[in-house]
Order: structure tokens, then C-alpha cells, then sequence
């Protein structure tokens, strides 16, 4: 097999044997091209490393577990390769090891027991201040009334989609001073109230006073009745469009319970509540930290 014009283990201490053996593993699946991409460089890879540290040829028989987890290892200690990269190698030898074995060109597999490396967890992504105030600004210059409301129900209240499509009128308590919703069918079938910010508030308002004379009690209506999923998330990739940032109704729900932790001391409890969430455990995730946060945090470091 070819790739790129280059024989897949051109440059590196391997027999025609082993590349004729990895040519049948590849012809033998329907890959995608990217797929089959990934398996080549990942095989080159492992065996440019494999002859170098054995100071031998590659041969898929003389591999060992101790083999990969020392491939893995060099990856992530010595150069420092990105978890996801490490991972995808680990999987790809896996991969190709079963085939091996189950063609009975190796005993066993070598790569079985070796597992993939932990991802640190980090807090959900969500949009900063000026990507948000960006957003609202798109929204206010075309005048769209109704998705300013529906972005800002997202945003103020960190409701989930099916919270916003079972909305309806009379889960709306507005006032000059306060204001609530009602989410009555939240995970589980449990209700919540949330209360409105005056931002909120103002957007609803401003709605309900173009909202179409439709017999449904739904507080959104599209043109061929009330909106549904797979409208909210139409308009959400509008907007992607506009501002080049990939929008989806849990992104606001992450922006929303970032922010609401970092203007309230990282009041969890409140949140919990807020969100509908019976764990804290749950609601904990948004205190982790982002790989930024994480890097200013190191760098303030000092002996």
C-alpha cells in the first residue's frame, strides 16, 4: 500500500513481511480515509519507536506489553504529546492487535491490558462576557425580538432546550420589580422556579408583545406553530453563522452556571437549585477549572 506516495513503513527497520501483514489488516476494513490515516502514522509511529528502543527490527511477534506501555509513556512524558493523542495511539495498536490475534499471527495481545491515559476533568466550556455581549448585539441589530428572548431565557435562567420548548404562558410571572419561571417539566418531571433578571424580564416582555394570535398556550411560536427542538437549535446555528462561535442550547447552560458561580463566591448550593440538579456532585463540575485558569494559576507559581 501507498500513502501520500510514501511506503507506510518506508525509513523504518521493518521486513516486507510486517508491511504486507498491515496492508491486509487495513484492506481488510471499510475505514474512512481519515481512520485509515490515523492507523498509518500511528504504526509508523510505534514502530520507528519499537527499533529504535529494542535497537531491532519491528516484528509484530517480538512485541510485548511492557512495549506499549513504555510507547505510551515516551509519548506522554518525553514529548509531551496531548492525552487525546496518546489515547488514540494506545487504541489504534489495540485495534490492530486484536486483528493479529485473531488471525493467529501473534499468541495474544499485547495491548489488552494496557489502558488509556485519564483525562483531567475540567469545567464545561461555556462564552465569555464579550462573546456574550457580541451575541446580544447581532440580535439586537437584525431586531429579533424572539430569539433575544430565547437567548436570554438560555442565558439568565440556565434552562435546558426541553425546559424552554414546554414553556408555557402561564409559567410566566413578570412584574415591574420581579419576575419568575416555572419549569414544570424538568429532568425527572421535577418543577423549578427560577427567578427573571430585569434583562430577562425585558426580553420576555418585548416578545410577548409581537407574539403571534395562535390558540397554543406555548410561550414560542414559530411559523408553523409552537418551536420545537430541532428549531431552537436552527436558530442557534443562524447564529453561529453570524458570529463564528458553534452554538447549542447546553452551551448557554454552561455559560450561564460559570458565571453565576464567579459573580456569587461559588455559591453551589444556590446553583444546584437553580439548574434542577438533586447532587451537588453534579453542579461541582462547573467550579473545576479551565485550561487557561489552570495555566495562570501555574504561572503565578513561584520559589
Amino acid at each position: 500500500m501507498k500513502f501520500s506516495g510514501v511506503n507506510v513503513f518506508q525509513l523504518i527497520s521493518v521486513g516486507p513481511d510486517e508491511a504486507s501483514l498491515f496492508n491486509k489488516f487495513l484492506d481488510g476494513h471499510d475505514f474512512a480515509p481519515g481512520t485509515r490515516r490515523g492507523f498509518i502514522l500511528d504504526l509508523r509511529k510505534f514502530a520507528k519507536w519499537f527499533a529504535q528502543a529494542n535497537r531491532e527490527p519491528f516484528k509484530v511477534a517480538r512485541v510485548t506489553t511492557r512495549d506499549i506501555t513504555d510507547f505510551k509513556d515516551c509519548l506522554r512524558r518525553e514529548r509531551g504529546q496531548a492525552v487525546a493523542t496518546v489515547n488514540r495511539n494506545v487504541v489504534s495498536l489495540r485495534r490492530y492487535f486484536i486483528w493479529l490475534a485473531e488471525q493467529g499471527h501473534v499468541p495474544a495481545n499485547p495491548a489488552k491490558g494496557v489502558k488509556e491515559l485519564r483525562r483531567q476533568l475540567l469545567a464545561p466550556k461555556g462564552l465569555e462576557r464579550p462573546l456574550v455581549r457580541r451575541l446580544l448585539r447581532e440580535v439586537e441589530l437584525r431586531q429579533d425580538i424572539r430569539v433575544g428572548a430565547i437567548f436570554s431565557l438560555f442565558l439568565f435562567t440556565g434552562c435546558r432546550v426541553s425546559d424552554l420548548i414546554a414553556l408555557e404562558l402561564t409559567d410566566l410571572d413578570l412584574g415591574e420589580r420581579t419576575g419568575w419561571v416555572v419549569f414544570r417539566l424538568g429532568k425527572g418531571n421535577k418543577q423549578r422556579t427560577v427567578p427573571l433578571p430585569l434583562p430577562a424580564r425585558r426580553a420576555l416582555l418585548a416578545y410577548l408583545e409581537t407574539r403571534p394570535p395562535v390558540q397554543s398556550q406555548k410561550v414560542f411560536i414559530g411559523e408553523r406553530g409552537p418551536l420545537s427542538d430541532r428549531g431552537i437549535r436552527a436558530l442557534c446555528d443562524k447564529y453561529s453563522a453570524i458570529i463564528g462561535i458553534h452554538l447549542h442550547p447546553h452551551l448557554f447552560r454552561h455559560t450561564f452556571s460559570k458565571q453565576f458561580l464567579q459573580d456569587n463566591q461559588n455559591d453551589l448550593p444556590a446553583l444546584a437549585q437553580l439548574l434542577g440538579h438533586e447532587s451537588l456532585s453534579t453542579t461541582s463540575r462547573y467550579v473545576r477549572q479551565t485550561h487557561e485558569q489552570l495555566a495562570d494559576a501555574a504561572d503565578r507559581l513561584n520559589y
